[in-house]
């Protein structure tokens, strides 16, 4: 009898060890992965040749935890468990969607690009994030209701059981969550000029408002009857791997657990980064006003008082 795609995987069993010592390579990904990475060291090299600063937090931030969370996510033993366990993909599905969009918001690439990019690609970057789709796209109520639905439409539907048996699906799985956890907190993160960007207190009520969301759907995923994927997992259960897997009900409730307590875990994260921002941007307009204030008292002591410049009296 043939074996399915399902029954043909043999892994050891699953250990957190084996999650930083078992790496793949994904070529498709790790490609994108070299030309990000690439191009985003280019401009800072192009800023520094011509004497400008970039902060080194920013690269820090994109290349080291935005991009190298991604390739974690996706080369290493986690990627390898990551159609084996519900659970393990759950992990990956929760670095790509929440902190990997975050640190690479963070490290500001179209900001770069801006300082950057010579007039013609310029015109272009800017053609696009002044153009029609990026507004309607970055609309915040919009790219909200697509962060919070996309992972019902994928474990409610036949999204997530197509993505188990092809690879390419798979892959544009793992890019469409980074694109949409991208398109939710790239405008609220305010740091590239992005359309979209709204008030501080709007953005902090938004990320407020994914917190139930997560924790529902992750009760939901707890507490189902039906099993996501049940097909293919049954198939991993009879192959070589079945005397070491979980029960599937039991692999789907870690992972709904896991969605419910990351999602919170990071959103209260970000609100925090968000509240420092604000105050901070407070204070930083609190010093602009005080010092516009002080202008205008200079400027008043200066004007003579009582009298005509030159000084001396008016005679009869």
């Amino acid at each position: 009898m043939l074996m399915s795609g399902a029954e043909q995987l043999d892994l050891p069993p699953f250990t957190w060890g084996r999650v930083f010592t078992l790496w793949g390579l994904d070529p498709w990904l790790f490609v994108a992965t070299v030309w990000v990475v690439g191009l985003y060291l280019t401009g800072v090299w192009v800023l520094r040749r011509r004497g400008d600063r970039w902060p080194w937090g920013r690269t820090v931030a994109f290349v080291v935890v935005g991009m190298g969370l991604f390739v974690f996510a996706t080369q290493s033993g986690l990627a390898a468990y990551d159609t084996t366990l519900l659970s393990d993909h759950m992990v990956q599905h929760m670095i790509l969607s929440m902190p990997v969009p975050l640190a690479l918001a963070l490290g500001a690439p179209v900001t770069l690009a801006l300082r950057t990019l010579p007039g013609t690609p310029r015109r272009w970057l800017l053609a696009v994030l002044h153009s029609r789709v990026a507004r309607v796209l970055s609309f915040p109520p919009l790219a909200f209701a697509l962060f919070v639905l996309s992972p019902w439409v994928l474990y409610f539907s036949g999204w997530y059981d197509a993505s188990l048996r092809s690879s390419y699906i798979h892959e544009m799985m793992h890019v469409h969550l980074v694109l949409v956890g991208s398109l939710f907190f790239w405008p609220l993160m305010g740091v590239d000029p992005v359309p979209g960007r709204v008030s501080f207190p709007f953005r902090m009520l938004l990320v407020v408002m994914t917190l139930p969301f997560h924790a529902f759907l992750g009760v939901t995923i707890m507490d189902s009857t039906r099993l996501i994927g049940e097909e293919w997992y049954a198939a991993l259960r009879e192959g070589p791997m079945g005397s070491w897997l979980p029960s599937m009900a039991a692999d789907q409730h870690l992972a709904g657990g896991i969605l419910w307590g990351a999602g919170d875990l990071v959103g209260l994260v970000f609100f925090g980064v968000l509240f420092t921002q604000w105050v901070r941007d407070s204070i930083r307009e609190a010093a602009r006003e005080d010092r516009r204030l002080d202008r205008l008292e200079a400027a008043a002591r200066a004007v003579p008082q009582g009298g005509p410049p030159g000084g001396g009296s008016i005679g009869p």
